[in-house]
């Protein structure tokens, strides 16, 4: 059938490509549907970002990363999964967004196949397995003037903000990476931070700069302070003392970002009914409570988003690629 594989993947990250290199090592057929970039979470990282991970924390498929550094870049690491998916000539579809992924056809009273519609085509797959990360939603401040043109969710350049009242809203890693970075290019940077501390876990080399930075006051910090309105020229932060009104030209919200659930629940993946909305899966195989369909990367972590990374999820692919193959070669023994 045109159009038809045994396995759809969806979400060209990291883990999303693991999953395809292990179909290739099993001959499975396959197609990788990624609604941006290759690794586009990656991609959206800070330009300057360092890793947290050593370089082969970071490896997929047994292909060696290389690093300049004990620690590497984003550049590093783009150049590296671009590396991958060209030796393996990896089957995937960039820019193509998945709008829905639908049971169809059963045999012997079971479902057979899945159609997944997306922005540009219709396909067929028996298996779904989906590695969308977290990366994608950001959490909204909700106040007033969030849609202003001056705020981001995403920072990329601290170049951009040079010589600029920098407001940098968050505690943890992009917060603090973007504090101070714009800070360095010359901005006027001060940070509105919901508890009484900078995170625990920001990198160990990074933390005791930041808190330097507060203590000789280069870098103003409201702690305990959320933002509550956000104006062309101004922002107010309620903190502990009252309401305090800064000039401001551009509001960073490092607030973090979450999975789309939405999007599992429209396929029927049951979610834990508490705050982490874990979906649900078998622990062994990584396939959901939806027959066939299976889940690998952070996102089986729901909204707990800091539990899983790219080395500790990348044995997904294979536990979830094992099971497909054992899987597939008995349905079609069974057709024969």
């Amino acid at each position: 059938m045109e159009n038809h594989y045994t396995v759809i993947i969806i979400g060209g990250g990291p883990i999303g490509l693991a999953c395809a290199l292990e179909a290739q090592s099993a001959g499975l057929d396959y197609l990788i549907l990624e609604k941006g970039a290759l690794v586009n979470s990656l991609y959206n990282y800070p330009v300057n970002m360092t890793f947290f991970s050593t370089s082969e924390r970071l490896e997929i498929g047994e292909v060696p990363f290389v690093s300049n550094n004990a620690k590497p870049t984003r550049a590093e690491a783009l150049e590296y999964y671009r590396r991958v998916a060209v030796s393996y000539h990896v089957n995937i579809h960039l820019f193509e967004k998945v709008i829905e992924v639908k049971a169809q056809g059963t045999r012997n009273n079971e479902q057979e196949n899945y159609k997944v519609v997306t922005n540009k085509n219709v396909y067929s797959a028996h298996y779904i397995i989906i590695a969308t990360g977290f990366y994608d939603i950001p959490y909204k401040l909700n106040v007033p003037g969030e849609d202003l043109p001056k705020v981001a969710h995403y920072y990329k350049d601290p170049h951009f903000y040079a010589f600029q009242n920098v407001l940098v809203v968050g505690a943890n890693n992009s917060a603090v990476d973007a504090a101070l970075e714009t800070w360095r290019k010359g901005a006027e940077v001060t940070m509105a931070i919901r508890r009484d501390q900078i995170g625990e876990r920001v990198k160990y080399w990074v933390r005791p700069d930041m808190l330097n930075r507060i203590t000789e006051g280069s870098i103003k910090a409201y702690f305990n302070s959320t933002v509550k309105e956000i104006r062309e020229h101004e922002v107010d932060i309620q903190t502990p003392d009252g309401l305090v009104t800064i000039q401001n030209d551009w509001v960073l919200a490092m607030t973090g970002y979450q999975p789309n659930l939405d999007f599992l629940r429209s396929l029927g993946i049951q979610l834990s009914d508490d705050e982490v909305m874990k979906p649900a899966y078998d622990e062994t195989s990584y396939e959901t409570n939806v027959k066939n369909i299976f889940i690998a990367g952070v996102i089986c972590g729901g909204m707990n988003t800091h539990r899983l990374f790219i080395e500790n999820s990348r044995e997904h692919a294979k536990k979830v690629i094992q099971t497909v193959k054992e899987r597939s070669a008995k349905e079609n023994l069974h057709t024969e």
